[in-house]
């Protein structure tokens, strides 16, 4: 069971970084023509948007690179392999995201307050559209592939606020050439900076869970200890650790009191097959490390446990 998930593994992971390449491809083409659009029409939407963007292809670049180094097998220093550089990919997007967000909403501001420059609304527009058609094509190459990777899930959030970005843009450069109100592109502005925070800190919230080796939010501790404690000649379940190595791929240990007549039948491999049966079909983890102990072997360790 874990050689067919590890394979399924490798082939998501094989699948993401073609999305990721893709994607990157896109996202530079857009990125040219936004910065020249910028400069043509004196749009700070558009330039933001750009400004997003240039941080994507950054994002996408070291997202595509984590995925290749994570799919390096395990060494004896590095045990687990190198399946968390994903997570480190995803943490500086995030920050990317972050630092994106404020730069642009600090620039909006200023326009506001000293008053709105001129903008061409014109290639505004058509640059608008342009990434617009560019950022859907982009976001459903990678849709799908980010359920089971953060990595990929901070590189598509990436690419929603591109979305969203260019969507504001388009708004923007409709109210100008209507009403000229050129406020409206500052205005545009903030809104992309609003709609990208809140999903960089979401992308932050779930990093620092994978990077804390918090239980994963999809698993009940408590619900897998008494399912472990129904196998047969299981006496009780402690010392339980479930942590994720990157996403997707969650790792469990724990300490397994069995009956007596375990150890006395030589019956250990059954019940280490029935506990990693358990894990893999009812709870998605393949990778499991069972201690098995007679009844009173806690009350020697030294730690204490749940």
């Amino acid at each position: 069971m874990g050689n067919g998930h590890g394979h399924d593994h490798a082939r998501a992971a094989g699948g993401n970084r073609v999305r990721l390449a893709i994607a990157l491809g896109i996202t530079l083409l857009v990125l040219v023509a936004e910065v020249v659009g910028a400069v043509l029409s004196g749009s700070l939407a558009l330039l933001g948007d750009a400004g997003h963007m240039s941080s994507d292809a950054i994002g996408l670049a070291v997202a595509l690179a984590a995925s290749v180094v994570a799919a390096r097998p395990a060494t004896d220093r590095h045990t687990f392999g190198f399946q968390r550089m994903e997570v480190l990919a995803a943490l500086a997007n995030g920050l990317i995201l972050v630092v994106v967000a404020a730069v642009v909403a600090v620039e909006a501001i200023g326009r506001l307050t000293g008053g709105a420059a001129h903008v061409d609304a014109a290639p505004m527009l058509v640059i608008a559209v342009v990434g617009l058609a560019a950022n859907v094509v982009a976001f459903l190459v990678l849709r799908g592939g980010d359920r089971r990777s953060l990595n990929l899930r901070g590189a598509l959030l990436e690419v929603f606020g591109d979305l969203l970005g260019s969507i504001a843009a388009i708004a923007a450069a409709v109210v100008i050439l209507v009403t000229g109100f050129a406020a409206a592109d500052a205005i545009a502005s903030l809104v992309i900076a609003a709609l990208i925070a809140p999903r960089a800190f979401l992308l932050l919230r779930d990093v620092v869970r994978v990077l804390t080796e918090s239980a994963p939010r999809d698993r009940d501790v408590a619900q897998i200890r008494e399912h472990l404690c129904e196998a047969e000649g299981v006496v009780a379940v402690h010392d339980v650790h479930i942590w994720n190595i990157t996403s997707g791929a969650p790792v469990f240990t724990a300490h397994v009191v069995v009956e007596p007549g375990v150890f006395e039948r030589g019956e250990t491999h059954a019940v280490l097959d029935t506990l990693g049966g358990c894990l893999a079909e009812h709870f998605d983890v393949a990778h499991s490390t069972f201690q098995l102990e007679p009844a009173g072997h806690a009350d020697h360790e030294e730690h204490a446990h749940r």
